[in-house]
This record gives structure tokens, C-alpha cells and sequence, in this order.
């Protein structure tokens, strides 16, 4: 990985990202080139400490996917989940009564 003076990121395709190797470089999944502006402070540190900044960028931004698709699931479904908490507050869990616990 090289970060020239105005910090973008260049990563060689030979490049091992030991330890930080993402699932779509294993899987050959397509890449795109982007443009990020980072506090230098922070990439300064990643550099120090041999950090594959797109390596944990593209996990961070696939962590933030997920939460957001499940905040997402959980708002559309806030209502039936609310009623099916009231029902089993109003008749108990089906087959309790059959439980060995």
C-alpha cells in the first residue's frame, strides 16, 4: 500500500492484506475506485500501524450495510412484532404447558 502526499490510497494487486483481507478479494468480487477525504490524523495512524485502509473501509461500510438493512427489517415489521409480543403476553408461549423445562 502507498499513501502519497495528498493521503489516496494506492494498493498494489500483489499485495497480501494479511489479517484484513475482506471476503470479496477472496471471492473476486468486483472492485470500484472512489474518492474518500479521511482526517489525515487517522490515516496517519492506519499507516503506522500497516492498516489496508480499503481492506477496512469496505468491512466497515459492509457492517454499516447490515445494520442499517436490520434497523430497516425491524422498523417495517415494528407492528407485527408489537402484536405478537401482545398476543403472547394475553395466551402464553403455544405449548407451554407441554414444555420438559
Amino acid at each position: 500500500m502507498r499513501i502519497d502526499d495528498t493521503y489516496r490510497v494506492t494498493i498494489p494487486k500483489e499485495q497480501d492484506m494479511a489479517g484484513l483481507l475482506d471476503k470479496s478479494s477472496r471471492t473476486g468480487a468486483r472492485k470500484k475506485n472512489v474518492t474518500m477525504s479521511i482526517s489525515v490524523e487517522v490515516i496517519e495512524e492506519a499507516k503506522a500501524h500497516g492498516l489496508n485502509v480499503s481492506a477496512v473501509s469496505e468491512e466497515a461500510l459492509r457492517r454499516a450495510g447490515a445494520e442499517a438493512r436490520r434497523a430497516a427489517w425491524l422498523d417495517e415489521n415494528r407492528e407485527a412484532l408489537a402484536e405478537h409480543d401482545a398476543w403472547i403476553e394475553e395466551h402464553g408461549l403455544p405449548l407451554e404447558d407441554e414444555r420438559l423445562f
